[in-house]
């Protein structure tokens, strides 16, 4: 008794053809979870926070990213997709919040910052902002960071420990460890 040569072909083909669309469909259900979570969280911070924007700067290279999330006030603050400038975020930048570095900014105005840095934040009309790094296992994979649009704004501990629970909160998801 001889068995189809051609039938088991189509039975090796069905079963990779099966496993690859497995592996797609986990994909997109790992990024549809990542996205909502990284949306619920920046949201709540915001409405915690009252602030103007809170967005999430994901680094999809080393210390090159984008606003890959953001939650609003008003849709007049939108930043969506833009990115930091080079010269100012730099390796001796990155390694301090890969340390763990928290970075609050109460007024952009008198706050002592190197000038790209202020010209840059006044590019997206930010009056005050609060930066804190998502760190996985991997390293520094984001940046947290509330702007105050509106007028300077003094941070206060619990600000900053909301902040750092979001970033905890990411950091810490399968979704986001993994990647």
């Amino acid at each position: 008794m001889s068995t189809d040569p051609s039938k088991a072909f189509n039975t090796v083909l069905g079963n990779q053809t099966e496993r690859r669309l497995k592996n797609v469909f986990e994909r997109l259900s790992g990024t549809l979870q990542r996205d909502a979570l990284i949306q619920e969280t920046t949201s709540q911070l915001r409405e915690l926070l009252q602030v103007d924007r809170l967005v999430l700067y994901y680094f999809y290279r080393q210390w090159q990213g984008r606003v890959t999330f953001e939650s609003l006030s008003d849709a007049q603050y939108t930043i969506f997709g833009s990115t930091g400038p080079d010269e100012c975020f730099n390796g001796d930048y990155a390694a301090m919040y890969e340390a763990g570095r928290v970075r609050a900014i109460a007024d952009i105005e008198v706050e002592p910052i190197q000038a790209c840095h202020r010209d840059f934040l006044r590019s997206m009309n930010v009056r005050a902002n609060l930066v804190v790094p998502v760190l996985t296992p991997k390293g520094l994979w984001g940046l947290l960071v509330a702007h105050h649009c509106q007028s300077s704004r003094v941070w206060t501990a619990n600000d900053v420990e909301a902040m750092q629970r979001g970033a905890a909160t990411l950091a810490t998801a399968p979704e986001i460890r993994g990647s």
